[in-house]
């Protein structure tokens, strides 16, 4: 994540997430340490994983005072080892404390993220399947989870309604079916866009390539009726397989020869990478 990101996308929601836990002030930090008073503290690692989200963890802290320093010894997308020292941090005591819990809380999620999803992808390794992830994220954790599944070797989806069509179960139901709902789009949207069809049966995916969508999702299908609706479609539009995916089950579509599988488990569903920052101490 660059710094024109960070300060366009992240700073505010940094700042929000930062508000939420200092509503007036630290009154535990404030009672201990009344003035300033330069300290370091480590990032310690209690689990391996993936790290993901180094530079927002940086953030959270420059954002209280910009004269604090962090010194890394490692960058996203790094396997980590339970015990390893992975960063440095110098500066005002008092904001070491009070960014603390904000900071960890984003690298932490962030790592889980990148973490289960370079498990996950190792499991479709020599493939040619492409992991995605969906717009099942936490509110306001959008810029980051996404980040964090890109760290972790996985692919974004679209990132909001604005980003692209994808013709769920209720948007056909409200056109009036398939065949409906893509000509309705086709009008209406950009020639830039693709178009997606989400289908749960083979006489939908029939209706979705007559129609000529550009991409059918196979939602929830079973991998026999799966594997028929690929030889249906034929190249004729790219495939993704969507529906209660996770690394756990994932294996089984392997063998289908679809372009995407897409999950929603990678961010909803990943565990926190267990990280703490230990041993302050005055400098």
């Amino acid at each position: 994540m660059n710094d024109i990101t960070m300060r366009l996308q992240a700073d505010h929601l940094i700042m929000e997430a930062l508000k939420e836990d200092i509503s007036s002030e630290d009154v535990t930090t404030n009672s201990v340490m009344k003035n300033r008073r330069d300290g370091q503290v480590e990032l310690i690692c209690k689990q391996d994983g993936v790290i993901a989200g180094l530079e927002v963890f940086a953030r959270v802290f420059a954002l209280l005072d910009g004269e604090t320093s962090v010194e890394f010894y490692c960058k996203d997308g790094d396997r980590v080892e339970k015990g390893q020292l992975m960063a440095l941090l110098t500066g005002d005591i008092r904001v070491l404390l009070s960014g603390e819990r904000v900071a960890l809380n984003y690298l932490q999620r962030m790592s889980g993220i990148a973490t289960y999803t370079r498990m996950t992808v190792g499991l479709l390794e020599g493939t040619g399947m492409k992991l995605l992830d969906t717009r099942k994220t936490t509110p306001n954790m959008r810029i980051f989870e996404k980040y964090a599944v890109r760290v972790g070797g996985g692919c974004n989806h679209r990132y909001n309604l604005s980003d692209g069509v994808l013709l769920k179960d209720n948007h056909i139901g409200a056109a009036g079916g398939v065949r409906q709902a893509v000509k309705m789009a086709k009008e209406y949207a950009p020639f830039v866009r693709k178009i997606e069809v989400e289908v749960e049966n083979l006489d939908m995916v029939k209706e979705a390539v007559e129609a000529g969508a550009d991409i059918i999702m196979l939602d929830n299908m079973s991998v026999e009726d799966m594997r028929k609706a690929v030889e249906l479609i034929s190249g004729r539009a790219e495939t993704e397989i969507s529906g209660n995916v996770t690394k756990e089950n994932i294996e089984k579509y392997k063998g289908l020869g679809v372009d995407y599988i897409s999950s929603g488990a990678l961010t909803h569903s990943s565990p926190i990478l267990d990280i703490s920052l230990k041993n302050l101490h005055a400098v």
